[in-house]
């Protein structure tokens, strides 16, 4: 099944969508333009800070979003009250499980986020109306799968230098979704997040990066902008 891309600037996408570049990776490039300004009646643009939380694990799904700039982390909280942040997700990744009744994990901003939602009975109705927008949502979920398996390959073989540079990859190559892959970036989580994502110490996270700079293999300026002078060098520490 294949999806037709929709000029960005066809007459009948509603404004609100006309300026949407993701929306042709994302969700919403399924839709036709009539169910895209039926999605737009009830759609909001929201802009979170770090830290804010867009979804609480265990709550009841009443709402789904697509991210349309910035990260977001997906944690689980264990019975002690500490947090484990298993996933990051980037524009134009959907947030919510479109089958669920309930969310499976805790979403927070890792960066200023911006997401597009709409209720949870919206897009139940055009489900049911359109095949193509339920493959869309099934193509992504297995996309996520796939990232997610082979994640569990960086955690669990690869050494704390090789996670280290794996995580620097993974940002360059989603933190922009007009970009296939960047050179240079704003690091979006805390060295102590780097550190609960990658199973390290902060301290290993650290020293870590510091060899990286140290080596040429990347800059660090003001501690947070990441520059990448040479992809290939970074790939060959990544243990690709």
């Amino acid at each position: 099944m294949t999806f037709e891309r929709r000029d960005i600037h066809n007459s009948e996408v509603p404004e609100i969508c006309l300026s949407c570049e993701a929306r042709h990776k994302g969700v919403c490039g399924a839709l036709t333009p009539r169910q895209l300004a039926e999605l737009a009646k009830h759609t909001t643009r929201r802009k979170h800070a770090p830290g804010a939380v867009l979804l609480r694990e265990a709550d009841p799904v009443d709402h789904h979003a697509n991210i349309m700039n910035g990260v977001v982390k997906l944690s689980k909280i264990l019975a002690d009250g500490r947090q484990q942040i298993v996933g990051l997700q980037f524009a134009p990744d959907f947030l919510g499980g479109p089958l669920t009744d309930e969310n499976a994990m805790t979403v927070e901003a890792a960066s200023d986020v911006e997401v597009c939602a709409f209720p949870k009975s919206t897009l139940d109705r055009l489900i049911h109306e359109n095949p193509n927008l339920e493959h869309r949502l099934l193509t992504q979920t297995l996309k996520e799968l796939d990232e997610a398996r082979e994640w569990m390959v960086t955690l669990g073989r690869k050494t704390a230098a090789e996670k280290v540079a794996s995580f620097l990859l993974l940002i360059a190559s989603h933190i922009d979704p007009e970009v296939d892959e960047t050179t240079s970036f704003l690091l979006p989580l805390s060295r102590s997040d780097i550190a609960d994502f990658l199973g390290l110490t902060t301290e290993t996270v650290s020293r870590q990066m510091t060899r990286l700079r140290r080596e040429g293999v990347i800059t660090i300026d003001n501690r947070r902008t990441i520059t990448i002078p040479d992809r290939e060098r970074l790939l060959e520490e990544a243990g690709y």
